[in-house]
């Protein structure tokens, strides 16, 4: 591993530079900007000669940018956890060792999300009581203060999951959005209890015992509508919601350009449906969030993410860092644990 360029700051972020699809070109510009914007060290992971093209086109004086090298890339596409081990020296593996080996503080990556979830349980562990990360975070810009999770990490989920998906999300909501009784909600088939499949009937009661603010089970309809703080599913149901959120806001947005063409300005009408695009795709304008359950901070983003969705990420790792996001997600779910004597 190979490093060039070195400088202190208060919060050091680990990103790799060659994870997403316009990688590296949009991870480098994106982290350059918020190595300006949040005054934090930001150490590029990757192949260097790739990395070094891209900083030369900006200007890097007075912030801290330096380079670690990595010899492999995981593709999407490929076996996550096989390729993880058996080619070690890949950019998400060593920008989370970077994090285990104290030189970061955080990682970020916009890559393959099987790769960094495995990257980030082999180097920084899994939290007491947890078997695998969850994903999930603020959903759409329509509902601002609405988290849904697991989004895709947790397939096939067993009702304790949701507790704990409900605790992530709580937790998660207290820090970011400041917001210190959030409610929860189960999302199902219908709003009366007894509805839904058999992990939905069996994870009501554990929500119910669990000392959250639970509200019961909620609609899809309810998401945009933001009836609930945090929404919990299965990682199925939840990656599904992310996709097709993602396709409508590209075909609304479109359709809106073509039925507007004649009557309003090209630059209002681009701005409007990019704005509207924005509001309904998941993940856009925050670009990404934390691996909940991980025992350190490791932040996922979009593989669509450019520069201020990196920006954004990287914003996320920080507020996490300093609200200690780890250190309250640890506690509650002991405490939530202890309560429903689920593990």
């Amino acid at each position: 591993m190979s490093a060039k360029g070195s400088t202190n700051k208060g919060f050091r972020v680990s990103v790799d530079a060659m994870g997403g699809d316009f990688a590296p070109e949009e991870i480098v510009k994106g982290a350059i900007d918020a190595a300006r914007e949040l005054d934090a060290e930001v150490i590029l992971v990757g192949i260097e000669a790739d990395i070094e093209k891209e900083l030369k086109k900006h200007d890097i004086s007075g912030i801290a940018v330096r380079i670690v090298g990595a010899k492999e890339v995981i593709r999407d596409g490929q076996e996550a956890a096989f390729e993880v081990f058996r080619r070690p020296d890949n950019s998400a593996s060593v920008a989370a060792r970077l994090v285990k080996d104290g030189e970061a503080d955080a990682v970020v990556s916009a890559g393959n999300t099987g790769a960094v979830m495995v990257s980030a349980m082999q180097h920084l562990g899994m939290m007491p009581g947890l078997d695998r990360p969850m994903v999930g975070g603020a959903f759409l810009g329509l509902s601002p203060q609405t988290v849904v999770l697991d989004l895709g990490a947790v397939v096939g989920a067993q009702p304790y999951h949701m507790v704990n998906f409900a605790v992530a999300g709580t937790v998660y909501v207290r820090s970011f959005m400041g917001i210190d009784n959030p409610t929860v909600g189960l999302l199902n088939v219908g709003a009366e209890e007894g509805k839904g499949n058999e992990t939905a009937k069996e994870a009501y009661p554990l929500l119910q015992k669990s000392g959250l603010n639970f509200i019961g089970n909620v609609e899809g309809v309810d998401i945009p509508l933001g009836r609930a703080n945090v929404i919990v599913c299965d990682g199925f149901v939840g990656n599904i919601l992310v996709k097709f959120c993602e396709g409508l806001g590209k075909r609304v947005s479109g359709w809106l350009r073509d039925e507007l063409n004649a009557d309003v300005s090209q630059k209002r009408l681009e701005d409007v449906s990019e704005r509207l695009y924005n509001l309904m795709s998941p993940g856009v304008a925050l670009g990404g969030g934390p691996m909940w359950g991980v025992n350190g901070v490791a932040c996922v983003a979009h593989g669509s993410s450019k520069a201020p969705q990196i920006v954004g990420t990287i914003r996320q790792a920080k507020q996490a860092i300093e609200s200690g996001f780890v250190g309250r997600l640890r506690g509650e779910l002991e405490r939530i644990q202890g309560l429903t004597g689920e593990q």
